[in-house]
């Protein structure tokens, strides 16, 4: 299925972006993964904020495409949407769905279940899509860049 298909079926709404808001996406990834890189805190909160900035990626490349994800389901939309966007393949965009899931286990239900591995796969993943994130703008919507 496309992007416009997913808009069909209500899963995105079409979104005009901007320099400025993509910047501001990219930015906020990065720091996310600054912080994530953060030793003392828990491998809970490393994993939820390498999350995060895998999130805000994946949102910066949807948004460059001229779509966002409604409020249902707008993480796994907006974490999907990277096979259609970035044509990740389906087991990075797999791994970026387990680390969704682990997230809301921790966040909803408790903490200390991410173990130091888990953290680190998520943290290598969210620098992967940072790095397929912009080499995609670069040659696809060098104007937003």
């Amino acid at each position: 299925m496309s992007l416009t298909g997913w808009r069909a079926n209500g899963w995105l709404r079409e979104h005009r972006t901007s320099h400025s808001e993509i910047v501001k996406l990219l930015g906020a990834g990065d720091r996310d993964l600054a912080d994530a890189a953060t030793s003392t805190l828990s491998t809970d909160r490393r994993h939820n904020i390498a999350y995060e900035a895998a999130l805000k990626f994946a949102t910066a490349a949807l948004a460059a495409a001229g779509y966002r994800a409604t409020r249902e389901s707008h993480h796994l939309r907006t974490s999907e949407s990277l096979s259609l966007t970035i044509r990740a393949d389906p087991a990075t965009v797999r791994r970026l769905d387990r680390a969704r899931q682990r997230r809301n286990v921790t966040e909803y239900e408790g903490g200390g279940m991410i173990s130091e591995g888990e953290a680190g796969e998520v943290f290598r993943l969210a620098g992967q899509l940072r790095d397929r994130v912009r080499g995609w703008l670069e040659v696809e919507h060098p104007e937003l860049m």
